[in-house]
């Protein structure tokens, strides 16, 4: 019970949640109200930064969901250039993470980090398409064990500044394992193959739960 209250959070968080403490005593000094936009603001900080346990099915057959969110798009495209697979045709699912949203991303499946490659970009609205291609962004290639890739994008948002990884190349994962995290407002793109999407445009996903798709 405690722990759903006060749910862990990631490393990522503990340098944020110190320095909104400190803007929330100043805060407090100069004014009570200021004070208690800065508790909020806080409270806020603590939450966007918590990373709770994911209970994933460890199914091969299934893909679960790489981020919470709302998906945005489900549409067949063709893979990323960045990782020469453009002449390849995947389906891809788009989910957006919202500023209240848990922001850790999961592995959608058990397998092997093949690639891990960062492209630096801009920052727009990360529910726009062009997001995929001109934000900045991480790639993970993850090598099944049917030796099938499926590919995790981070991507940065609007006032997102910062992706982070949590894995490295050649890593086995497990299905639902922690990947990595996004700070502030930010998307998160899934390409497959073979699998049938058991996900709809503006339905929320949970990390490491939600089952994105089926053999």
């Amino acid at each position: 019970m405690i722990d759903k209250v006060f749910p862990p959070i990631h490393n990522e968080g503990y340098k944020f949640l110190v320095i909104f403490t400190i803007a929330t005593i100043i805060l407090y000094l100069i004014s009570s109200f200021l004070g208690l936009i800065g508790l909020v603001l806080t409270i806020w900080c603590y939450y966007f930064f918590r990373d709770p346990e994911r209970y994933s099915i460890d199914d091969d057959d299934y893909l679960v969901s790489p981020a919470d969110g709302l998906v945005l798009q489900v549409q067949e495209n063709e893979g990323p250039k960045e990782l020469n697979l453009e002449n390849k045709k995947f389906t891809k699912v788009s989910i957006f993470m919202n500023v209240f949203d848990c922001h850790v991303n999961r592995s959608p499946c058990a397998g092997k980090v093949s690639e891990i490659l960062y492209k630096p970009g801009k920052f727009f609205n990360a529910s726009l398409d062009k997001a995929s291609e001109e934000n900045e962004r991480n790639y993970y290639k993850i090598t099944n064990s049917k030796g099938e890739d499926i590919i995790v994008v981070q991507i940065a948002g609007l006032i997102a500044r910062r992706i982070v990884t949590d894995t490295s190349e050649n890593s086995d994962l497990k299905q639902g394992e922690r990947i990595g995290m996004i700070r502030f407002g930010s998307r998160s793109d899934l390409y497959f193959e073979n699998y049938k999407p058991l996900v709809k445009v503006n339905q929320k996903t949970i990390a490491g739960e939600s089952l994105i798709a089926k053999r």
